[in-house]
């Protein structure tokens, strides 16, 4: 049996990470971080001419028809860029459609989504929290009136694939009555944060929407959250090593200190063997949906706490530039931040998959 990727995804990843390269080197990546829009759709555009808006969505929508492992993959070359766009949330809200529309929903909604022409994302966080299925409590009839917290692009998104009461998903269009969208100052300027007030909005239930359909969504969420950790913490390990064989002090290399060495090699082995959870992972959501959602929760929780412990670390190696704005290490250590929290802290989902297990 191949425990490796195939020629075609790491061709999948090289162009897109080749894309990202010449694209959004790390001027244009700090020039956007520090933009108060933080979002380039010429960008996007590019992103989804490569095929990325609609990796995972059926062929007949203009889709590629790929598995959830392309999915996290093109997901892990991102983190490793800190790419600036709304790949995460539109993957999951159109996939919650593709899930769970009627066939009029998703020969209607799917094709704009999968070309990238509208972006969509997902609206599940309510004020305590709430990012699991069982724990929405925003109950839908013709209309929506409340709000939700922690909603990813939402000053950029054209659709909102919404959590309601009892699992169920609806969509709200941008452009309907009653929807006020609130900036939220959040850490990661790489994926900005809205907060959603719904005041008597139109709202279309997605047709075959139950519980099962949005865990599958949740699950699917962990998986790319586990594969950006990964990305990042690996470009993490990787620039503190070209650093450390560059930077001087006292007119040695840092790199040629004992202790330092250690601290990296240490980064390396928190990271490395994390490889084959996500990618093992993202296959269950294919191939074992028997063991699909213990196994992502696991990945998330393990691989967002590796990150943010080796953003820590490559702050600690960077010395003083690497605590401070002006320095790059600050924007993985922020992405780090938010893929901790998003769908759920490491505490949340360790308990969930200890429920999973019978334990």
């Amino acid at each position: 049996m191949d425990f490796d990727l195939s020629d075609e995804q790491r061709m999948l990843q090289q162009t897109v990470s080749q894309f990202l390269d010449n694209e959004c080197p790390m001027a244009k990546l700090r020039q956007l971080f520090d933009d108060e829009i933080g979002f380039d759709p010429v960008l996007w555009k590019g992103l989804a001419e490569l095929g990325v808006a609609g990796i995972h969505l059926p062929a007949e929508y203009g889709g590629s028809e790929l598995e959830i492992l392309d999915l996290a993959v093109v997901a892990e070359t991102l983190g490793a860029h800190a790419a600036p766009v709304p790949f995460f949330s539109h993957a999951l809200a159109s996939l919650a459609i593709s899930l769970a529309g009627s066939a009029e929903q998703k020969k209607r909604l799917l094709p704009a989504l999968a070309s990238g022409e509208r972006i969509a994302t997902i609206a599940f966080s309510e004020e305590s929290d709430g990012w699991l299925p069982e724990q929405w409590t925003l109950a839908a009839g013709a209309t929506l009136h409340g709000a939700k917290e922690r909603v990813e692009a939402a000053e950029h998104a054209d659709l909102f694939v919404v959590g309601l009461a009892g699992g169920k998903l609806g969509v709200v269009d941008r452009s309907a009555k009653g929807i006020e969208i609130q900036r939220v100052e959040s850490a990661d300027r790489t994926r900005r944060f809205g907060r959603i007030h719904f005041e008597n909005s139109p709202v279309e239930i997605l047709a075959g929407a139950g519980i099962e359909a949005a865990r599958r969504v949740v699950d699917v969420g962990l998986v790319l959250l586990a594969a950006d950790a990964f990305g990042g913490a690996e470009k993490l390990v990787a620039t503190s090593v070209a650093y450390a064989k560059n930077r001087e002090q006292f007119g040695v290399i840092i790199g040629s200190f004992q202790g330092l060495k250690h601290q990296l090699a240490e980064m390396a082995i928190e990271i490395e063997p994390s490889r084959a959870l996500y990618w093992y992972a993202a296959h269950a959501q294919d191939h074992a949906p028997g063991e699909a959602s213990r196994i992502a929760s696991i990945a998330k929780s393990h691989l967002s706490e590796r990150y943010s412990q080796v953003a820590r670390d490559a702050t600690e190696v960077h010395g003083g530039i690497g605590y401070t704005w002006e320095g790059d290490t600050q924007i993985w250590f922020k992405r780090a931040m938010f893929d901790r929290v998003m769908l759920g802290t490491p505490r949340l989902h360790k308990n969930r998959a200890a429920d999973l297990a019978g334990w």
